[in-house]
């Protein structure tokens, strides 16, 4: 399990699973996997995700 600041940044932030998963091109699947910690990004995806956030990939991860 890998714990990631994904799902508390989103919600502070108004953002729905759906509409992270859109912004950054993948299911809204893979955003619930990610958030509970059952899935690792890749690096692309973990740089996409804080982008979109306006935040470092250190912050989040």
């Amino acid at each position: 399990m890998v714990k990631n600041k994904v799902k508390e940044t989103r919600c502070a932030q108004g953002i729905t699973q759906e509409k992270l998963a859109e912004a950054v091109g993948v299911s809204r699947q893979t955003i619930i996997s990610l958030e509970k910690g059952n899935y690792v990004p890749s690096v692309s995806l973990a740089i996409k995700i804080a982008r979109y956030f306006k935040t470092s990939v250190e912050h989040l991860f």
